[in-house]
């Protein structure tokens, strides 16, 4: 099946027309959008940005999951063209984990968010529960996203 869907003309063109560079860009900004987000999240729950109301952190969540959408679209794009050497990288094995974490966490954080951001406003302060499920979920979006680089630069390294 992934000898098929690498010979697909959709991975085909990937790998030998604009496909790869597109897919690409496409994926740096989803994660600019996904990791960027959550920090400034992380960090207005941490104390910065004190401007930035705490009911209003809940507008920028969807457009994380934007982020998470483009993200999968165009992983699964670049892994189109290379499904074999892809499962077969214990790096890329990581970070699919990963972004699978990601994808939990970041739904628990919007419930978190949901549920707990009017409180934080009436008391001034967030509880350590919202401060550790915000800053988890920064953690793990940065992580998926070095994973991603080291994915790139030492994957032949580490073969399964």
């Amino acid at each position: 099946m992934l000898d098929w869907i690498q010979n697909t003309e959709y991975a085909t063109w990937v790998r030998e027309s604009w496909g790869w560079p597109f897919a690409l860009t496409l994926h740096a900004f989803g994660n600019a959008m996904v990791v960027g987000l959550s920090f400034i999240i992380c960090l207005r729950v941490l104390g910065l940005f004190r401007t930035i109301p705490y009911t209003s952190l809940n507008k920028l969540v969807p457009v994380m999951w934007l982020g998470v959408a483009i993200q999968v679209y165009s992983g699964l794009t670049l892994w189109s063209s290379k499904p074999l050497k892809y499962f077969g990288d214990g790096l890329f094995q990581w970070k699919l984990s990963l972004v699978f974490l990601g994808v939990v966490i970041t739904w628990y954080f919007q419930n978190t968010l949901k549920r707990e951001t009017a409180s934080w406003s009436a008391a001034g302060t967030v509880t350590s529960r919202g401060v550790k499920i915000v800053a988890a979920t920064a953690l793990v979006w940065a992580a998926v996203l070095i994973a991603g680089r080291l994915t790139a630069y030492l994957g032949q390294l580490y073969q399964i």
